[in-house]
């Protein structure tokens, strides 16, 4: 499979509502982050991020999210995402790692509330036996300054 196509799989296993098996495309020392300050935020250490999850509290969210007593998921959330095509931004064939941009649209709704965001994610990905993996995948919103309301699933 192809980078490009890869990026495209995991949107719609999110979108699918396939939490765990989207989960199953991070390496184990994977992490999903959500910058604070969007694109102009240089690391996870030195400004909040709304999040920054490895593995474990990803699973936790998807665990919760599955929980028929999560309250925030009555009525459950779905999504959409719409991404532009991705682009190679650096490849290092000694590693066999690569970045990928790719911007998109972000669609979740929830009972009568929807939500609409817009930006750029950045996933590192790592060549393995099985195919691509996440390294990590960043989040960068536009506007992401601005206050938000409260994003119940991964964008």
């Amino acid at each position: 499979m192809q980078p490009e196509d890869f990026i495209a799989a995991e949107a719609a296993l999110l979108d699918a509502g396939r939490f765990d098996d989207w989960l199953a495309l991070f390496t184990e020392d994977g992490h999903y982050w959500v910058p604070l300050l969007g694109a102009a935020q240089a690391d996870p250490y030195s400004h909040n991020s709304l999040a920054y999850e490895d593995r474990l509290l990803l699973q936790l969210r998807v665990d919760r999210l599955k929980n028929p007593r999560a309250h925030s998921q009555h009525p459950a959330s779905h999504c959409q995402h719409v991404l532009q095509r991705s682009a190679i931004e650096h490849e290092d064939e000694a590693t066999g790692e690569l970045t990928l941009r790719t911007p998109f649209i972000y669609v979740e709704a929830r009972g009568d509330d929807q939500i609409l965001l817009a930006g750029t994610c950045r996933h590192r990905l790592v060549r393995t036996p099985g195919g691509w993996a996440i390294r990590q995948k960043r989040v960068d919103l536009l506007n992401a300054g601005r206050a938000l309301p409260a994003i119940q699933l991964f964008i």
